[in-house]
């Protein structure tokens, strides 16, 4: 009896212990000023960035920018490449771009990935993800809608944030304000330094208001998402059966410390 409690304890346990999933767009830089070298790498997976882990990604059904506007194809500029996180055993399908900026304005990067299949949880997840960088000064487009099915429209400046600074977004599903939605926030914890004294303490969980906005106090400096979870309107079909669809909208933003 004893031996079937730890079990079943045990179990429990590592149900808790779930790792949360992010759509991730890492650029090399997120604010350009002149003189600086123009030319963006940009990172693109699909991982669980706080515990460290990566999940093979499948070329992305779109990926491109918004610039003053007007959305851009960027698809034929990924390059498959293999990487490994920190827990990881064995590397992972992920993908890299390179990207020239030429004009000043703020740029939306944009991704739409392929479903991916979870069996722990037994639903597919589609993570709409997007990071926004600023080139020469002029500071503008960075509340820009890409026209996702779901996304965040950023009501704090994506950029230029000091760790301990409020960030805000306002989550859309299908172009409306989607009130109370979970909102899961990690740190892209990329070398493992960083030791929650909790499993809650590595995805942090708030809720949008009844208008569809969510704060966050920023505590530490490096990258940050923020994943809006709900669950689309239509299934899709896995081993004969209908299976329900994650939606996340995810942005990234990058915290500095003051000096």
């Amino acid at each position: 009896m004893r031996y079937l409690l730890v079990i079943t304890v045990s179990s429990l346990f590592l149900a808790v212990l779930a790792w949360a999933h992010f759509g991730m767009i890492i650029p090399s830089d997120d604010i350009l000023v002149q003189g600086e070298r123009t030319t963006l790498k940009l990172n693109v997976m699909f991982a669980h960035p706080f515990e460290g882990g990566t999940m093979d990604m499948d070329k992305p059904e779109e990926f491109g920018v918004l610039i003053g506007g007007r959305k851009i194809s960027l698809l034929s500029k990924l390059k498959p490449v293999k990487i490994r996180g920190y827990s990881d055993e064995n590397p992972h399908q992920a993908w890299v771009a390179e990207y020239r900026v030429r004009r000043p304005g703020d740029h939306v990067f944009y991704v739409v990935p392929k479903p991916y299949w979870e069996p722990a949880e037994d639903k597919f997840i589609v993570h709409y993800t997007k990071v926004i960088v600023d080139a020469f000064g002029r500071e503008e487009g960075w509340d820009e809608e890409v026209g996702l099915k779901t996304e965040i429209i950023p009501l704090t400046r994506p950029y230029g944030i000091y760790a301990g600074n409020v960030f805000q977004g306002l989550v859309k599903v299908y172009g409306k304000p989607a009130p109370f939605t979970e909102v899961e926030v990690e740190y892209y914890n990329r070398d493992g330094k960083v030791k929650p004294p909790a499993p809650p303490f590595a995805t942090q969980v708030i809720k949008c208001d009844a208008n569809g906005v969510f704060t966050y106090a920023i505590p530490r400096a490096g990258w940050w998402g923020f994943a809006a979870l709900s669950e689309d309107k239509e299934k899709m079909r896995k081993d004969g059966e209908e299976k329900p669809v994650e939606i996340g909208a995810v942005i990234w933003v990058r915290a500095y410390e003051m000096r």
